[in-house]
């Protein structure tokens, strides 16, 4: 630890911090940094949604949007999926406003009538390969739903792939693994082409074995020249593994949070088994919304023009981030930090045993943040260094004074817990 160089210096740092954090206490602060929402300005962008059909309901194929069927979602808007998620409109399922309502109805599914031509998991206790740190909301279904979860560590371009592939052979309860291969969830991560075909290509004891490929953060660019993702759906198809991947994507973040479309994309046989389950629970999801979307769009060009006018929102929030980061803690060994080309997080690492300390800190001098350990299983981060940080939602002066406060509140944990 470079901090200070001497006991003493290192107290007179500490009362310096503290008089610093007493401060911003004073300060009666309400900011909120917790979940990667959307502000404002970025819904705003949208409102063109708002506007109205005039007399036109109908869809391409000449379907009434007003009424009941197409449950696997219109033919403009399963095309406008597939050209994003590079599929053919026929591999493309287009729900509700939820791509996370899609992903627990798969899981769901397959815990009770099992996948493509397997049989249901239920009884056979199954577990899911988690790379973490990793999205709370997809181990929380794990959690709810009694699927044992099997940390895997990321690394630079993707989970461990050595792990991975040395779990799924041998382990034939191991039946999925949950994915955000795109400006991971938190820490930024695009996967590589070699993960992406490792992925594919590995040989798994469950023949079941599903990746749920959460694409959420599939244009969500913060830089003009974002690195690439390979297309696991295709690399599946090409190593003989067609029904292994199910990706899934909605516009929660690119129009309106709640009133959004999803979609899920797959080979054509889990696209007809996923679609014969949807059935039953409805006769078809909001088709009014898919037009609206549809006609907004228009096309993948037309989704990357609007994408990067959420940028020009989003990116200065995410440099403020990075650079107090760097301002206040960059040097002194105490922290790292994630600085991401899109998405909407940066993951910051405290040394060990600190996260949980520098979270109750924050949270009592008006700043909230993630909960520490919420990026692992089971809400155990095995160090206690993770926090996802989601600069989004608040205004950019209010994420300047919340990381001002975060970093005060993580050097003091540093020299609490080295003097300690």
């Amino acid at each position: 630890m470079t901090i200070a160089t001497t006991e003493q210096d290192g107290a007179q740092r500490l009362a310096a911090l503290r008089a610093e954090y007493d401060s911003f206490r004073a300060r009666g602060l309400a900011l909120d940094m917790t979940r990667g929402k959307p502000c404002a300005e970025q819904l705003d962008l949208s409102l063109g949604l708002l506007d109205g059909f005039g007399r036109e309901f109908k869809a391409a194929d000449g379907t009434d949007c007003r009424n009941y069927g197409v449950v696997e979602g219109l033919p403009e808007a399963r095309a406008l999926f597939a050209e994003l998620l590079e599929v053919e409109p026929a591999q493309i399922v287009v729900g509700g406003n939820s791509s996370l309502a899609l992903m627990h109805d798969v899981i769901v599914q397959a815990l009770l009538k099992g996948t493509t031509g397997g049989p249901a998991w239920y009884g056979q206790k199954p577990k899911f390969l988690c790379p973490s740190p990793g999205y709370d909301r997809h181990f929380a279904i794990c959690e709810r739903y009694a699927i044992e979860m099997l940390p895997v560590a990321m690394r630079g371009d993707g989970p461990d792939m050595d792990e991975v592939e040395r779990l799924v052979a041998s382990d034939a309860s191991l039946k999925g693994m949950w994915c955000v291969p795109r400006y991971s969830n938190p820490g930024g991560v695009v996967y590589s082409r070699q993960v992406v075909e490792r992925l594919a290509a590995m040989r798994t004891a469950a023949p079941d074995f599903r990746i749920l490929w959460d694409n959420a953060y599939a244009v969500h660019h913060l830089v003009d020249d974002p690195p690439p993702l390979a297309n696991l759906i295709a690399a599946c198809a090409a190593a003989g593994n067609p029904d292994r991947a199910i990706a899934f994507t909605s516009t929660s973040k690119i129009t309106f949070a709640g009133a959004g479309i999803a979609a899920l994309a797959s080979s054509v046989a889990n696209v007809r088994h996923l679609v014969a389950g949807l059935s039953i629970q409805t006769i078809g999801h909001d088709k009014l919304s898919q037009l609206r979307h549809a006609r907004f769009f228009g096309d993948a060009a037309g989704v990357a023009a609007h994408m990067r006018k959420h940028a020009a929102i989003l990116k200065p929030k995410f440099e403020a981030v990075t650079a107090i980061l760097a301002e206040r803690l960059g040097g002194k060994g105490v922290a790292t930090w994630s600085n991401p080309a899109g998405g909407y997080f940066v993951s910051l690492d405290t040394p060990d045993g600190c996260a949980a300390r520098v979270v109750k800190m924050a949270d009592e001098a008006g700043v909230k943040l993630t909960k520490a350990g919420a990026t692992y299983p089971y809400g155990k981060d095995p160090r206690d260094r993770n926090i996802r940080l989601a600069p989004s939602f608040p205004p950019l002066a209010q994420v300047r004074q919340a990381m001002e406060l975060v970093a005060i509140c993580v050097e003091i944990a540093a020299l609490e817990r080295a003097s300690a």
